[in-house]
C-alpha cells in the first residue's frame, strides 16, 4: 500500500463521535494529513509566516476586542457548554492571538507555520507527528478516567481528563484536552517530523470556505518546502459522521 493510499485509509477510519455534534451540531473537522516534508528548524520562511500573522492579529485588534472576534466568541460558548472556564481555559486559537500581539512563539519550522496560518484565518490548528501516531484520529468526550501525559515544570505528570470534556485521542491514548486546548508531547512536532496530521477545528459562524482557504494556504506553504510533499485531506460534520 502505497503513502498516498494509507494517509486516505487513515482519513477514512477518523471519526467524531456522535456527542460531540450533539454538543455543537455546527461543529466541523478538517483533517489533513501531510507527507515527505523536509526536516528542519525555524527559518526566513516560517519567520515570514509568523509577521504577516502578527500583522493581522493587531489589525483585527485595533476594532474588536480579543474575546468579541468571532470564531473565539464561538469556542468561548463551546468550553462553556463542556463545563470549562473560558476565561482560565483558553483555546489554541484565542491564546495565539492575545500573544501575537506582542510576538507569536517561535518554536518550529512546522509549528510556526500552522500557528501562523491558524491565527491568520482564525481557526484553531492542531499539529500531530504520524510517526509517533498510533492510529486513526477519533474526538470523543472524556469518561473523566483518561490519562493525559504532559510535564509540569519540566517533569513528566500525568492527569485526568475532566469528565465531559471533548478529547481527541490515537489508539495510545489523549492527543489534544479539551478539543484544543493543550496538545500531548508524546506527538508534538519537532524539528525532525516529516508527516504530519493536521486538525482544523471550526464552529459557525466561520464558513466552509474559510476553513478550506486556510488548508489550502497551509498545503501551499509545506508544497513550497519541497516537490516531495503530498497532502490528503478530508472534512468531518454532523451529515457526514
Amino acid at each position: 500500500m502505497g503513502s498516498t493510499q494509507i494517509a486516505q485509509s487513515l482519513l477514512q477510519s477518523a471519526r467524531v463521535a456522535p456527542e460531540i455534534f450533539q454538543l455543537r451540531p455546527d461543529y466541523r473537522a478538517l483533517l489533513m494529513v501531510v507527507e515527505g516534508i523536509p526536516p528542519g528548524p525555524s527559518d526566513e520562511s516560517s519567520e515570514g509566516f509568523l509577521q504577516q500573522a502578527e500583522a493581522t492579529v493587531k489589525e483585527l485588534l485595533s476594532t474588536s476586542p480579543v474575546t468579541e472576534l468571532p470564531h473565539i466568541a464561538a469556542w468561548r460558548e463551546a468550553y462553556k457548554a463542556f463545563g470549562a472556564k473560558p476565561q482560565k481555559t483558553r483555546n489554541s486559537l484565542e491564546a495565539l492571538t492575545r500573544r501575537a500581539a506582542t510576538g507569536l512563539p517561535r518554536v518550529n519550522r512546522l509549528t510556526d507555520i500552522y500557528n501562523a496560518i491558524s491565527v491568520k484565518h482564525q481557526i484553531p490548528f492542531g499539529g500531530e507527528d504520524l510517526d509517533k501516531y498510533d492510529g486513526a484520529p477519533f474526538l470523543v468526550r472524556a469518561t473523566g478516567q483518561e490519562p493525559f501525559q504532559t510535564f509540569s515544570g519540566g517533569e513528566p505528570q500525568t492527569e485526568l481528563a475532566a469528565p465531559g470534556e471533548p478529547i481527541w485521542c490515537d489508539n495510545t491514548g489523549i492527543t489534544c484536552r479539551r478539543w484544543n486546548w493543550r496538545q500531548g508531547p508524546r506527538t508534538a512536532l519537532t524539528d525532525d517530523t516529516t508527516r504530519v496530521l493536521f486538525i482544523l477545528d471550526a464552529l459557525q459562524p466561520l464558513s466552509d470556505d474559510t476553513l478550506q482557504q486556510a488548508a489550502d494556504e497551509l498545503a501551499s506553504a509545506l508544497k513550497s518546502l519541497s516537490p516531495e510533499v503530498q497532502t490528503s485531506q478530508r472534512i468531518i460534520d454532523a451529515s457526514s459522521a
